[in-house]
């Protein structure tokens, strides 16, 4: 990495952004305040879905994506959120992150939608912004590391321009790869 710490965004950093079907989605980096909703959020999501996201976290060598053990700087960990009114509150429906690769210029990372916000093109936009934070923080490669039956992140990631590939002959995780650089 190119050793500067990025300053948390401005307040004012924001997207509104219109998913497939019609309805509307505040995207933002995360800030402090944010962590909480955060956690209940993660806490609402089903199992197997916490065990697609969270699979970098098991995997050795990589960073781990855990919200708590994950605090955000803007540069060599980066999070968004994705956050839409319902019952008239502001509620989180999305998180995307990444954490750098300790020693490289590669991150990997992780994106989580709830089950009623998928199928909009959600995932999709948080992983563009996270890659457009990655590229201006100098990264060279994001990746995510996914088991081989989380076929919602293997159209993610092809849909976006990554490679995937499996571990060393194990057939039960791909390795996704963006090359940042181009």
């Amino acid at each position: 990495m190119n050793g500067q710490r990025t300053e948390q965004p401005s307040a004012g950093e924001h997207w509104i952004e219109n998913l497939a079907d019609g309805s509307a989605v505040l995207i933002r980096p995360l800030r402090e305040e944010d962590h909480e909703r955060d956690k209940r959020f993660l806490s609402t999501i089903a199992y197997e879905a916490r065990r697609f996201r969270f699979i970098a976290g098991l995997s050795g060598g990589l960073p781990n994506l855990d919200v708590q053990l994950m605090p955000v700087d803007y540069q060599q960990r980066m999070a968004y959120v994705a956050l839409a009114h319902q019952d008239g509150q502001l509620r989180q429906v999305g998180i995307s992150r990444y954490a750098g690769v300790p020693g490289s210029q590669h991150c990997e990372c992780a994106v989580a939608v709830s089950e009623d916000w998928q199928r909009k093109g959600l995932g999709k936009l948080l992983l563009q912004h996270l890659i457009a934070a990655a590229r201006r923080n100098g990264y060279h490669c994001m990746t995510s590391r996914d088991l081989a039956n989380n076929y919602a992140m293997h159209r993610l990631t092809k849909a976006l321009g990554f490679t995937s590939r499996y571990l060393g002959g194990d057939v039960s995780e791909i390795l996704h790869e963006l090359d940042l650089r181009t």
